[in-house]
């Protein structure tokens, strides 16, 4: 396979507008991973007409990746992680995780940035965390889901720097439509978002979380990287968190490159699977290097495969 940039993604459902959009990028190479409740011969079918596509249905997943298919569990997005390693196995370098609800534009695709060394705008915080959203002026009273509320009060205190040369490893570009804002914020404001003064990459001297819905991520972090199981709603934005003790100062944002026509949610719903957050997101940054100890046990026994898979490759 000469494809050396892959698209993945986990639905349920019949092959969205979004999907069929990601297909007409000829240079990149879809991969949408199956759970028990997708159309599977609709996408099947989609096989027959794409050369640049790959469905792996559940016996597939459980035939070759059945350790890490079992600590997955099914009926969960966390399925998006076999295809991050049927991905690597074909040699991607360059992965985009998205959603199946957010469109691409046209321009998808075109100004990616992972693993290379570029100068962007580099913005500080005293704060420990940095959240993407602050520089975003006329949506700053937003806050990116998986930012700690503890610090919603001094979230926006950033002070531009100038620009700074950065070796991307990660470029997480944002979304308009319905934003991907945690539930507290959801709820209160129920926004319909187009950014439109942001106009080159930034990053920060701080950690920053970044989700698994529009996001481009080098092959050199794969290993470090999953959207976890066991965690509900923060199941990606942990994930970056622990990614970034690994890599830090390796991540980028960039101008929206999507709209998020959002699939049907239940906000109380997201709101319960975002208690865990609520909770303990603060702690979990403050005590990167012991992280752990805030997992779920289920979660401690995918992370440890994750890592021991990707171990047995070298």
């Amino acid at each position: 396979m000469n494809y050396k940039k892959f698209i993945i993604t986990t639905t349920i459902n019949k092959p969205t507008l979004a999907i069929m959009k990601y297909l007409l990028f000829k240079d990149w190479y879809l991969i949408v991973v199956g759970d028990l409740k997708t159309p599977h011969k609709e996408y099947k079918k989609l096989e027959k007409e794409f050369n640049n596509f790959q469905y792996l249905g559940p016996e597939y997943q459980e035939k070759k990746y059945k350790k890490i298919s079992d600590l997955i569990g099914w009926n969960c997005i966390q399925r998006r992680n076999i295809g991050f390693l049927e991905a690597y196995n074909l040699g991607a370098e360059i992965i985009a995780t998205v959603d199946d609800d957010n469109i691409p534009y046209d321009f998808w695709g075109k100004e990616v940035y992972v693993n290379k060394e570029i100068y962007v705008d580099f913005y500080t915080t005293s704060n420990p965390v940095f959240d993407p959203l602050s520089v975003t002026t006329e949506y700053n009273y937003l806050w990116h889901r998986g930012f700690p509320i503890q610090l919603l009060d001094k979230k926006n205190k950033v002070r531009y720097k100038g620009k700074v040369k950065i070796k991307v490893l990660i470029q997480a570009d944002l979304w308009d439509g319905d934003p991907d804002i945690d539930a507290i914020a959801r709820i209160v404001y129920r926004p319909e978002v187009k950014f439109k003064n942001i106009k080159k990459p930034f990053t920060s001297n701080k950690i920053s979380p970044f989700n698994s819905q529009n996001t481009f991520l080098s092959r050199e972090v794969i290993p470090y990287y999953a959207c976890l199981p066991g965690i509900g709603r923060m199941d990606d934005i942990w994930g970056s968190y622990i990614l970034q003790k690994y890599f830090p100062r390796s991540v980028i944002y960039n101008k929206p490159s999507v709209y998020q026509k959002r699939n049907i949610h239940n906000l109380a719903k997201d709101l319960e699977k975002e208690l865990l957050g609520y909770k303990y997101t603060f702690d979990l940054i403050k005590n990167l290097n012991q992280f752990e100890k805030f997992l779920p046990n289920e979660t401690k026994r995918f992370y440890k495969e994750w890592v021991r898979f990707f171990n047995n490759k070298t």
